[in-house]
């Protein structure tokens, strides 16, 4: 199976899943708005690059996809939120996600806001199901990382820091290093999460671990540098989005330029790269991945 199978494979199964855990919330008495909203954010588009992380980096000791799927769909609802409330009007105002309106413009703020917050806590309430994994120590350690890296010392913070350079000028000059910070808390802490995720539910040793969480964090920053080249240079219509919105932003593009940006990005593949070493064949996957991400055109 090709690289681009594998990616539309965990993206089907995340999003048969997605369908299931909406329905079961419905099921269970969420009011009809709210569901409509949350199926608006989380269904029917993206690439579901993060959960095919978890499925793939799973895969690594063994664990099948259909038990990975699970904690992988958790992460996603996370991933819609943070979606959600980013195109709000207090924060980046935009009207376009993944080719459609976003929340905000389909239904109002309000909607949205609860959207994007009943979204986050069901993933929480996935991860703790025995669905998830029969051992409770490996579904607390799941619910402990996801926290982590989407609270205030992860996505949550970073995207704080990208609002104060945004709205209130700070810092003054930007950097290197605070760039890479930010973007390491806002973008990279999830995709993070999701390689290590893979070798929490495999229960793997402490050096395969920290493996796939060097991994994970250099292909978070690539990510997001990835994304902010496309927003200089992409077209709206391949991006689903509007483009050129970030000129004014935090990014490694606006402290460096865009030449050393490219740089920079391709230190991240090959970095990202060599901490597969000790996996061998089995992690090409994760090898393409980072080409992948490096190379992306939407």
């Amino acid at each position: 199976m090709t690289f681009r199978q594998r990616l539309e494979l965990a993206a089907s199964m995340v999003e048969e899943r997605l369908a299931a855990v909406l329905d079961k919330a419905a099921a269970g008495g969420a009011p009809p708005r709210l569901v409509e909203a949350m199926r608006h954010a989380a269904l029917g588009g993206g690439k579901r690059f993060r959960p095919f992380l978890v499925l793939e980096c799973a895969g690594l000791f063994g664990v099948e996809p259909q038990t990975a799927v699970q904690t992988a769909t958790a992460l996603e609802c996370v991933h819609s939120y943070s979606l959600v409330h980013d195109d709000l009007p207090a924060m980046d105002d935009d009207d376009w996600r993944r080719g459609k309106p976003t929340v905000h413009k389909a239904y109002d703020e309000w909607t949205a806001i609860l959207a994007g917050d009943a979204l986050l806590t069901i993933a929480f309430a996935q991860l703790a199901s025995s669905e998830t994994h029969t051992d409770p120590a490996v579904r607390a350690d799941l619910v402990a990382g996801l926290a982590e890296a989407s609270g205030a010392a992860g996505m949550a913070g970073g995207q704080c820091l990208d609002l104060e350079f945004d709205k209130l000028g700070l810092p003054a000059k930007l950097s290197r290093p605070y760039v890479e910070r930010l973007q390491a808390m806002k973008t990279g802490a999830l995709i993070r999460f999701a390689c290590e995720a893979g070798a929490i539910l495999g229960q793997a040793d402490s050096e395969r671990r920290r493996a796939l969480a060097r991994y994970g964090a250099d292909l978070g920053l690539a990510f997001q540098m990835a994304d902010d080249l496309l927003d200089l240079e992409g077209e709206p219509e391949a991006m689903g989005k509007a483009a050129h919105k970030d000129e004014r932003k935090a990014t490694l593009v606006a402290a460096l330029g865009a030449d050393a940006a490219r740089e920079r990005l391709a230190t991240l593949e090959a970095d990202a790269i060599a901490a597969l070493v000790s996996f061998g064949p089995e992690a090409d996957g994760l090898r393409e991945a980072a080409t992948f991400v490096v190379r992306r055109e939407s």
